[in-house]
């Protein structure tokens, strides 16, 4: 005769094995969400998580590009360039903790979306800028490039979703870093005018578009 011990772990073991194999699966899915260089979170992973940071008011969203990526490449080769590339991976990293996500898009662009609580946060990208552009450890002093930023607040646009931010923080980025000014904050209307999410210089997009309400 079956005592209720022994009903109680017939009934807790196929529990406990559905929830290892979850677990599993859900590790597997986050590995694939995540780049295999910089550890951090692929399109995938980056759009469903901040996402929900946007639901924040204080929420800013933040493009980065590493400038002269080739050059590096070219002049050091690709372990340099990779190098370079998880170097500014950890730098972000360390930037948003506890407060934002990091993701890699590909290549040498890089996004962030951060909640700004104090209000500071032209200040704080300021301060990101210049440790972006230092030497990368371990490697020759060389190995350094500045990283051209573009942000937007959230609530200056407040029908923009994340696509529609990203789009004007990259717009933002274009500008400065052919301004070679290091940063660029979206706010007044259109950095560059666009034409199906095409910023001004990519394929598909006007020429003819005029630079309004830049600021710094």
């Amino acid at each position: 005769m079956s005592t209720p011990a022994t009903v109680l772990l017939s009934a807790l073991a196929p529990a406990v094995g559905w929830a290892v194999h979850a677990w599993r699966l859900w590790a597997r899915l986050d590995t694939a969400r995540r780049d295999p260089l910089t550890g951090l979170w692929t399109r995938d992973g980056f759009t469903r998580r901040a996402t929900v940071l946007l639901k924040d008011p204080r929420a800013v969203v933040v493009l980065a590009d590493v400038d002269r990526f080739k050059q590096i490449n070219d002049r050091f080769g690709h372990a340099a360039g990779d190098a370079l590339l998880k170097a500014t991976a950890d730098r972000l990293t360390h930037y948003v903790q506890g407060s934002g996500v990091a993701g890699r898009l590909g290549g040498d662009e890089f996004a962030a979306v951060v909640i700004d609580d104090r209000g500071t946060a032209g200040d704080l990208l300021a301060v990101l800028h210049g440790v972006l552009a230092r030497p990368v450890d371990g490697q020759d002093p060389a190995v350094h490039t500045t990283v051209s930023l573009g942000w937007v607040r959230a609530t200056d646009f407040p029908d923009d979703d994340l696509s529609g931010l990203l789009r004007r923080a990259d717009e933002a980025m274009y500008a400065a870093k052919q301004a070679r000014a290091g940063m660029r904050r979206a706010g007044l209307g259109w950095l560059f005018a666009s034409v199906t999410g095409r910023r001004a210089g990519r394929t598909g997009a006007r020429t003819d578009a005029p630079v309004v309400g830049v600021t710094a």
